[in-house]
């Protein structure tokens, strides 16, 4: 049998990273894989609150690209409302493939073994341990696992992590170089998607811009909803790269571990179902899931199903609300939009959900009776 490490990682984005930083500056040993080369694109907005820098000892601003200060909310690229972000929490703006890098370089210093183009191909309990191969035929074994593989993940549902049946909503991520107008304003359009929105996060040298649809299968037509948006930004309509990105969204509460495994980031299901926020749930998992291990590794038998009621309580309440407020909102929209957002309270108190500040539970039952009774 190879040597046994305390933890192995699969995949290295936000939150396996994270989790391999957190268990190796506790003194672990871990083993973190990725499958392609670091850095490597990964498609996403990139949009996360910049209080994820508490679960941190090192700076994270070398892997923002842009601060955020204030968020715009339209409808049909019209009816503008503009809410400033809390001085102390902005909105930062990253590319993945710089912030998971980033955090794959201070998980290699902390100690832990970082091995980039290993796909895995098969995981399975042996005994009171786990067995890892890699596509090559390498064999690698350790007392505790994550599983981080993101929103396709391979290996969740078969370990019997998070939900049996994934809920997904469609997603189309666009990439464009360009010159930005407003280097500090997000944007969320709410008119030109049925059943979802898009966003357009400003970063270094040009847009990250994202199609959404959150309710029903069918997709949304990313191209007729681009075309209108990207000349809205001062781009050609058939601007920038073009990606396929279904999210992995939120849809209830599962057991995150089993015996000796947790599953963290989009692999858990953990994106936001209502504004598609899937940073922050996923740093967030990676460092409780960190913790966990650690407990468990050190004798404590049920530390990791503390991993799962900590990610319900500091998670999953809230989007257990966001769920239900989007299954209003999105089932009519412009009711949403014009008794929602266009309320005096409404986008500061968006901002400070999107800042961490305020979780759905806060506002969920006025806006829900608010849009159920006023938009009949």
């Amino acid at each position: 049998m190879p040597d046994l490490a305390d933890v192995i990682v699969v995949g290295s984005g936000a939150a396996g990273a994270s989790a391999a930083f957190h268990l190796a500056a506790r003194g672990r040993s871990v083993i973190l894989l990725e499958r392609q080369s670091l850095p490597r694109p990964k498609p996403c907005g990139g949009g996360m609150a910049a209080s994820v820098q508490q679960w941190f000892p090192f700076d994270l601003r070398p892997a923002v690209d842009q601060v955020i200060d204030q968020v715009r909310f339209t409808w049909c690229l019209q009816d503008p409302v503009t809410a400033v972000l809390p001085g102390d929490s902005p909105f930062w703006i990253v590319r993945r493939s710089k912030l998971d890098a980033y955090l794959a370089e201070q998980a290699s210093a902390a100690g832990a073994q970082v091995l980039s183009g290993e796909a895995v191909e098969q995981i399975e309990r042996d005994g009171d341990h786990w067995r890892v191969v890699l596509a090559g035929g390498q064999s690698l074994a350790s007392r505790g696992l994550v599983v981080a593989d993101g929103s396709s993940s391979r290996f969740a549902q078969p370990l019997g992590l998070g939900p049996a049946r994934p809920r997904y909503a469609s997603a189309v991520a666009v990439e464009v170089e360009a010159e930005v107008r407003e280097p500090a304003t997000a944007r969320f359009e709410f008119g030109l998607v049925q059943h979802g929105f898009c966003w357009a996060f400003p970063r270094q040298g040009g847009y990250s811009i994202g199609v959404g649809t959150f309710i029903g299968r069918n997709p949304a037509d990313s191209d007729a909803v681009l075309a209108q948006l990207l000349p809205s930004l001062g781009l050609a309509a058939d601007a920038g790269e073009r990606f396929s990105s279904p999210l992995r969204v939120w849809d209830g509460h599962h057991p995150l571990h089993g015996p000796g495994a947790v599953v963290v980031g989009d692999a858990a299901s953990l994106c936001d179902p209502f504004l598609a926020e899937g940073l922050r749930p996923a740093l967030l998992s990676g460092v409780r899931a960190a913790e966990a291990l650690d407990l468990w590794l050190g004798g404590e038998s049920q530390a990791l199903a503390g991993y799962s009621a900590t990610m319900r309580r500091q998670w999953g309440d809230s989007m257990a609300w966001g769920r239900r407020i989007a299954q209003v909102f999105y089932r009519v929209p412009k009711v949403g939009y014009q008794l929602g957002i266009k309320r005096p309270t409404a986008p500061q108190r968006i901002a400070q959900i999107l800042s961490g500040e305020l979780g759905y539970g806060d506002i969920a039952q006025r806006v829900i009776r608010r849009l159920l009774f006023q938009g009949n």
